[in-house]
C-alpha cells in the first residue's frame, strides 16, 4: 500500500528539473498543475549521461498527507527506476514505511525495502522483514519476517516466519512460522494463514469453540461469502463430539432501506434421544419436560423480510418453524443460536420472535397500505405448535387465514366537536381438527372531547360492536350455522394536569420539569347473554364491564443543552449491522447544533380500580390489586424497571418485577433481576463485571429458581486485554451440563480456543 504511493509520488516528480546552486532550496513541481509535491534538500543535481536526478542531504518529498523523507535519493528517468537511501521514513495518512534502503521499479509497481518495516494503521499491522519485496498492486513478501498488530520494539506476541506473504484485504500466509510470547515460543506450524482484511469481503469468521457435558468438545466455524454489495451469506458448520455436525446457512439482501431480508436454516441429525426414560431424559432432555423428544431430525427455519410493494405498500413476512420442543433450549447461544438471531432480528428489522420455551411459533405475512387517516392491512396468520404438530393425534391449532382489517385514526365528524374511529375486521379461522368458520367485526366509536378551561379535560364516547358469524365446521351440530350478536359500550375518561419547572442541582442539566396527571376513567358494558356463539378468541365473548379505574402519573423531564450525535441507522444499514457494516446517519437542524436534549429520566405510574359490579353482587374483593410501575433511567450509569401488584385484601404482593443495571466510569457493571407471581414462580439473577486493572476483568453469572431451590445457571470468568492480544475464560453450569470456554485473540490476526 505504502510503496503505491511511492510510486505515485515519483510519476508525479517526472520530469525532474534540477537548479544550479541548490543549497537548502525547496522546490515546487508542477508536472501537473493538479498534483503538486514539494521538494527540500541540501544539494539538487542531474546527470545527464546516465539520465538520473540526485538530491542529497535531508530530502524531503511531500504531498499532503505523503511525506518522503531520505539522506539521498536518485531517480532514473530512462528506466522508470527510484532508490531512497539512509533512515528512508514514507507516511501516507497514518501508514508508516521505514528501511535502509527503498528501490522501486515504476514502470511494473514493484520495488524492495531493505532493513525495513511496514506499519498498516487500518488494521494495525507491522510487517518486518531483511527484505520487503511489493510483487504486485497489493503483495508483498517478506524474507525472515515477523508481523504482529503489538507496539513497542518488544512486541508481546509476534509471528516470525521464514517467508510471509500479504495481500492486502485479502490474507497473509507464513512458512514454519512461530507465534513468541515475547522472546518465548510458544507454537510452532509449518504454514500458516491468517487474515489481512479491511473490508467486507468473503473468508473464514472467528471460530467459537467449547467444551460442555451434553456436547462434548464443539467447534462451530463460520464462513462468510460477500455476494455482491447488497447481498451475502454465512455458512455454519459446528461439529460437536457427542452430538454429531449442526450445518446452518444465513442469507442476507438489502434491495433499498425499504426493501430487505434475513433468511436462516439450520440442522443436524442428533446421535442422541429422549426416549423418557429418566437417564435419557437427564442426559439428554430437560427434566420437568410433560413431552419426550424420540426425533434425530432437528432443525430451526427462520426469516424475516421487508417488502417494498407499488401504491405505498408493504409486505412484512416472518417464519418461524422448529423441529421440536427442546431445540431453542439447546441452542439458545452461539453464532446460530437463538439469542443472537433474536437480537439481530430486532436490531434490523424492529420485530422480536416468541420466548425459546414457547412451543406455539408464529409465523405471518402481512401486507399493508397506510393513509393519513386510514389503514388496511390484510395477514395470514399461521400459529405452529410442534406439540400438536409432532407428538399428538389431533391438531386444533386456531390458525387465521386470513385476517383483513380496515382501520380509521381518531379524527373529527364534519367540522363539529365531535369524534370518530373505526376498528373493522374479517378472519376466517382454520383448525385442522374442530370448529372453523367466517367472523366479521365492526366497532365505530364516537366521541366529545371536552375541556374546563386549562383544570380539567372530559372526554365521554360510546361504541356499538356488531359481530356475524358464518360456520364451515362446529361440533355442535345444536348451534346455529349463521349467527350475529351487537353490543354497546360507554366510557368517561376524565384527566388534568399540571407541572412544575425547577432548577437542577446538577451543573449539566438546565432544567428539570416535574409533571403530574391524575386520570379517573368509566367503563361500562352491559351483561348479555353469548353462550350460544362461536368461540375462537375473546373477541366472542364480551363480558360485563362496570369499573371505575383511577390512576396517577409522575414523570420527570431533564433539559440538557447539547450538539447533534449520531444516530444508528435502520433498513440497509442495519440489515448488514453486523461483521462492521453498521451505517450511522446524522439528524442535525440546519446549523448543524440541537438546542437542547429533553431526557425523561424517571416516571412513577400507579393505578387500582374498582368492580361496582362485583360490589352490587356483594363479592368479597371488588377492588383490584394496586398497579405500579417505576422507571429511572440516568443514561450509562443507573436504570431501574419494576413493576408490582399488591393485593390490599392480603396485605401482599400478587406478582411484581425488578430490574436494575449499575455500570461506572470505570467500566464495572451490574445487572440484577427479580421476578415473583404468587403461587406460580419466583426467580433471582445477576451478572457482574469488574474491571480490576485497565486490562482484567473478571465476571460472574447467576440464576436461580426460589421457588424450587434450585439454580438454573451460573458461571465464572475473566477477560484479560492487552493492547495487542486478549485471553477469556469462563467455566458455566446449567443444570447437568457443564461447560469451558476458552480464547486467545490476537488483535489484527484473530483467534483460537476451546
Amino acid at each position: 500500500m505504502i510503496l503505491t504511493f511511492l510510486f505515485l509520488t515519483f510519476g508525479f516528480l517526472t520530469p525532474w528539473v534540477p537548479r544550479a546552486h541548490a543549497q537548502s532550496i525547496t522546490d515546487r513541481l508542477s508536472g501537473s498543475p493538479k498534483v503538486p509535491w514539494q521538494i527540500s534538500a541540501d544539494t539538487v543535481d542531474y546527470d545527464a549521461a546516465s539520465t538520473t536526478y540526485h538530491a542529497r542531504g535531508n530530502v524531503i518529498i511531500e504531498k499532503q498527507a505523503t511525506r518522503l523523507v531520505a539522506d539521498s535519493v536518485s531517480f532514473n528517468q530512462k528506466a522508470m527506476t527510484a532508490v531512497a537511501d539512509g533512515h528512508v521514513v514514507m507516511t501516507v495518512g497514518d501508514d508508516i514505511l521505514t528501511g535502509g534502503r527503498v528501490e522501486l521499479n515504476l514502470d511494473q509497481e514493484t520495488g524492495v525495502v531493505h532493513d525495513g518495516t511496514v506499519f498498516l494503521k487500518e488494521n494495525h499491522f507491522y510487517i518486518h522483514g531483511e527484505r520487503i519485496e511489493k510483487t504486485g498492486k497489493d503483495t508483498y513478501r517478506a524474507e525472515k519476517g515477523s508481523i504482529t498488530s503489538c507496539d513497542g520494539d518488544q512486541p508481546d506476541w509476534v509471528i516470525t516466519g521464514r517467508k510471509l506473504k500479504v495481500t492486502i484485504d485479502g490474507y497473509g500466509t507464513a512458512t514454519h512460522a512461530v507465534l513468541r510470547a515475547r522472546d518465548v515460543p510458544v507454537l510452532y506450524t509449518p504454514y500458516l494463514l491468517f487474515p489481512a482484511k479491511t473490508k467486507r469481503q468473503t473468508g473464514l469468521l472467528l471460530p467459537e469453540a467449547g467444551v460442555s457435558t451434553r456436547w462434548g468438545f464443539n467447534w462451530d466455524q463460520p464462513l462468510f461469502w460477500a455476494i455482491s454489495d447488497n447481498t451475502d451469506a454465512t455458512l455454519y458448520t459446528q461439529y460437536m463430539q457427542k452430538r454429531g455436525t449442526k450445518i446452518g446457512l444465513e442469507y442476507r439482501y438489502a434491495l433499498t432501506d425499504r426493501s430487505f431480508g434475513a433468511i436462516k436454516a439450520d440442522g443436524l441429525q442428533d446421535r442422541q434421544v429422549d426416549d423418557g426414560t429418566p437417564e435419557e431424559t437427564q442426559q439428554w432432555g430437560y427434566p420437568g419436560d410433560a413431552y419426550d423428544r424420540p426425533n434425530t431430525d432437528r432443525y430451526w427455519l427462520r426469516a424475516k423480510v421487508d417488502q417494498e410493494l407499488p401504491w405505498g405498500a408493504k409486505a412484512q413476512l416472518d417464519l418461524d418453524i422448529v423441529s421440536d420442543q427442546d431445540y431453542l433450549t439447546e441452542w439458545k447461544d452461539g453464532y446460530s443460536g437463538f439469542n443472537e438471531t433474536r437480537d439481530y432480528f430486532l436490531e434490523a428489522f424492529g420485530r422480536d420472535l416468541d420466548p425459546y420455551d414457547e412451543n406455539t411459533r408464529t409465523n405471518r405475512l402481512n401486507v399493508n397500505r397506510n393513509w393519513s387517516r386510514y389503514s388496511l392491512n390484510g395477514s395470514l396468520l399461521w400459529n405452529d405448535n410442534v406439540i400438536k404438530r409432532r407428538w399428538e393425534e389431533t391438531d386444533d391449532t386456531l390458525q387465521q387465514l386470513p385476517v383483513i382489517e380496515f382501520d380509521s385514526v381518531k379524527q373529527q365528524a364534519f367540522g363539529t366537536g365531535v369524534y370518530w374511529d373505526l376498528d373493522s375486521e374479517y378472519t376466517y379461522y382454520y383448525r385442522e381438527d374442530g370448529d372453523q368458520g367466517h367472523r366479521t367485526d365492526l366497532y365505530p366509536r364516537a366521541y366529545l372531547p371536552l375541556k374546563w378551561k386549562n383544570y380539567l379535560s372530559v372526554e365521554p364516547s360510546v361504541g356499538w360492536r356488531q359481530t356475524a358469524w358464518v360456520m364451515d365446521r362446529q361440533e355442535d351440530d345444536s348451534l346455529d350455522r349463521s349467527t350475529y350478536r351487537q353490543i354497546y359500550d360507554a366510557r368517561l375518561d376524565l384527566s388534568t394536569e399540571f407541572s412544575r419547572i425547577m432548577g437542577s442541582p446538577v451543573g449539566s442539566i438546565d432544567r428539570i420539569r416535574h409533571r403530574i396527571k391524575p386520570r379517573v376513567v368509566y367503563e361500562y358494558i352491559p351483561d348479555q347473554d353469548q353462550s350460544d356463539l362461536p368461540f375462537f378468541t375473546d373477541l366472542d365473548r364480551i363480558g360485563e364491564k362496570n369499573l371505575v379505574t383511577y390512576s396517577l402519573t409522575n414523570t420527570f423531564t431533564s433539559r440538557t443543552a447539547t450538539a447533534v450525535r449520531p444516530t444508528p441507522a435502520t433498513g440497509v444499514g442495519s440489515i448488514f449491522a453486523k461483521k462492521n457494516r453498521l451505517t450511522d446517519r446524522v439528524q442535525a437542524s440546519p446549523s448543524g447544533l440541537v438546542p437542547f436534549d429533553y431526557h425523561r429520566f424517571c416516571r412513577f405510574y400507579v393505578e387500582q380500580s374498582y368492580d361496582i359490579t362485583a360490589a352490587r353482587n356483594d363479592r368479597p374483593e371488588p377492588f383490584s390489586d394496586i398497579f405500579g410501575e417505576l422507571e429511572f433511567n440516568f443514561g450509562r450509569y443507573l436504570y431501574v424497571d419494576s413493576n408490582s401488584s399488591y393485593n390490599t385484601y392480603d396485605n401482599n404482593f400478587s406478582s411484581h418485577s425488578i430490574g436494575a443495571a449499575i455500570a461506572d466510569r470505570r467500566g464495572d457493571r451490574l445487572l440484577m433481576t427479580h421476578s415473583y407471581k404468587k403461587d406460580d414462580y419466583e426467580s433471582i439473577s445477576g451478572a457482574l463485571s469488574v474491571k480490576l486493572t485497565s486490562r482484567l476483568t473478571v465476571r460472574g453469572e447467576y440464576e436461580r429458581n426460589l421457588q424450587t431451590q434450585r439454580d438454573i445457571s451460573k458461571g465464572i470468568g475473566f477477560l484479560y486485554k492487552a493492547q495487542c492480544w486478549a485471553v477469556d475464560f469462563f467455566y458455566g453450569r446449567e443444570g447437568e451440563d457443564n461447560q469451558f470456554l476458552f480464547s486467545i485473540d490476537l488483535m489484527g490476526i484473530g483467534g483460537f480456543g476451546e
